[in-house]
């Protein structure tokens, strides 16, 4: 069946987010005494668990956890806004796809830093809606978030394809049924994508794919 709907996952596909998420983790586990490896942190990411597992392990109090994360946080937020997050060509490849599909982001950021990601970026300009992590039960790997993206739009299953680049999107798109596009990059090599539908190295190779889909 034709494709008429687009799911996004955000980080990694439409801005280059991640490593900064990862290095205010880094900071702010580093206060604690806490040394969080990159190998470490892709395998807690790609099952969808929390960097703060490595302060339980080292029995560090709920309390100290949650001043620890709010300070990253304000961190991750810093980098936001002082950071270049730009992916090349998003806006141009958008507003080519927006003439054939409809398109949304489902994503498992916070509405707050979402807002604080796309403020006079244009990227959502081409979105019917967007969905973040306070908007569905579970967040990914289940597949709650891309369950909810179907409802939003009314469409099947079939007629939908999903752009993640993580393994734990990739496992909600699978879980929800729905096919998925894998835009490798260098912060995720490292996961098994192995239930992907397609593989694209670049955002641009989209449209064409789609052709085929």
């Amino acid at each position: 069946m034709k494709k008429k709907f687009i799911l996004f996952d955000n980080d990694g596909v439409l801005v280059e987010t991640e490593n900064w998420y990862y290095e205010a983790n880094v900071l702010a586990l580093k206060e604690v005494g806490i040394t969080l490896e990159l190998d470490r942190y892709l395998e807690i990411m790609a099952r969808g668990g929390t960097a703060w597992e490595l302060a339980f392990e080292q029995n560090i109090a709920q309390n100290i956890v949650d001043k620890q994360r709010e300070k990253r946080d304000l961190i991750y937020q810093d980098f936001l806004l002082t950071k270049n997050i730009e992916i090349p060509n998003v806006q141009k490849i958008l507003n080519d796809l927006a003439k054939n599909y409809k398109m949304a982001i489902i994503t498992t950021s916070r509405r707050v830093d979402f807002d604080l990601i796309h403020k006079n970026r244009g990227i959502v300009d081409f979105m019917d809606f967007t969905l973040c992590v306070e908007e569905y039960k579970r967040a990914k790997p289940y597949p709650d978030p891309y369950l909810a993206g179907l409802k939003r739009f009314n469409a099947k299953k079939e007629e939908t394809i999903v752009v993640e680049d993580s393994q734990r999107g990739l496992s909600s798109a699978y879980n929800a049924g729905i096919d998925c596009i894998i835009v490798h990059n260098e912060f995720t090599k490292s996961h098994d994508f192995s239930k992907a539908t397609y593989h694209i190295k670049k955002l641009e190779q989209l449209e064409k794919i789609l052709e085929f889909s």
